[in-house]
C-alpha cells in the first residue's frame, strides 16, 4: 500500500514539475512533509541552488502546538529568510501533496510573512 501511495505522489510530482520551474527572478518554494516535520526550500532551478531553507526540526524553529500550527510558523520563517535574501516572488511547488492541511497552512504562513505567489 505504501509503495502505491508513493508512486502516485511521484507521478503527480512529475506532472507538476513539467509545468513549473524556479528561475532567478522567481524561485520555486518546494514543500516536503514527513510524519515528524515539514520542510520548505526556496530553489533556483536554473543554477541548481537552494537559496533559503526552513523546517520544523531545525534549531531556529521555536513553534509549538499541532502540526498545522507548526507548518504555519515554518511558512512565516521561510518568508522572513527569503525576504532577507531579497526574494519577494516565488512559485509554489506542493511536491505532489494535496493543497490541504499542512501544505495549505505553510502556504498561508508564507503569504502572511510577505511572499507573493
Amino acid at each position: 500500500m505504501a509503495g502505491k501511495k508513493l508512486s502516485r505522489r511521484e507521478r503527480i510530482k512529475r506532472g507538476i514539475r513539467k509545468r513549473l520551474s524556479g528561475s532567478t527572478e522567481r524561485p520555486r518554494l518546494s514543500v516536503y512533509r514527513s510524519n515528524k516535520g515539514i520542510y520548505a526550500q526556496v530553489i533556483d532551478d536554473i543554477n541548481g541552488k537552494t537559496l533559503v531553507a526552513a523546517s520544523s526540526l531545525s534549531k531556529d524553529f521555536s513553534g509549538s502546538g499541532n502540526k498545522i500550527e507548526q507548518s504555519k510558523t515554518v511558512g512565516k520563517i521561510i518568508a522572513e529568510k527569503a525576504i532577507a535574501a531579497g526574494i519577494n516572488n516565488v512559485v509554489f511547488d506542493r511536491n505532489g501533496y494535496l493543497y490541504h492541511g499542512r501544505v495549505k497552512s505553510l502556504a498561508e504562513g508564507a503569504r502572511e510573512g510577505g511572499l507573493n505567489f
